[in-house]
C-alpha cells in the first residue's frame, strides 16, 4: 500500500504516541514518511509499516525491537478482550499489533480505535 496512513491506523498512532515522550516525539516525526505494506488476513487490523529511513531519523529506543506503546482495548462492557502494541525495530515503526486475549470477543482495531477515544 502507499499512499496516506489509513485512518484507523493513523487515528490509534495518534492516541498511541501522545504526549512529550521523547521516544514517542521522534517517532511521531515518522509518521509523514510512514506506509503500511501489508494488513493481516484475519481482519484484526494489524497493519505492518515501511518508514523512508533516509528523510527521518530513528527514535531514540535503542538497537533491536522493542515494545514502544502499547494500550488495553476494553468493551463498552468493560471487558478487556485484548490490547494494542506499537513496535519499532532500531528506532523505526514497524508493526501496530492487534492481541486478542479472548475466544469469546472479537478484538480489532477499530475497538481499539474506540477505546481510544475514550
Amino acid at each position: 500500500m502507499s499512499g496516506p496512513l489509513p485512518a484507523d491506523v493513523a487515528e490509534v498512532l495518534g492516541a498511541l504516541l501522545g504526549g512529550d515522550d521523547p521516544v514517542h516525539m521522534a517517532l511521531r516525526d515518522q509518521l509523514p514518511w510512514l506506509r503500511v505494506y501489508g494488513r493481516c488476513g484475519c481482519g484484526c487490523g494489524t497493519a505492518y509499516f515501511g518508514v523512508d529511513d533516509t528523510a527521518v531519523r530513528a527514535a531514540p529506543s535503542g538497537p533491536g525491537t522493542k515494545v514502544v506503546a502499547s494500550a488495553t482495548i476494553r468493551t463498552a462492557s468493560g471487558e478487556f478482550p485484548g490490547e494494542v502494541v506499537l513496535f519499532a525495530q532500531a528506532g523505526y515503526l514497524s508493526w501496530l499489533e492487534v492481541c486478542s486475549w479472548s475466544d469469546d470477543i472479537e478484538v480489532t482495531l477499530d475497538l481499539a480505535r474506540r477505546t481510544l477515544r475514550g
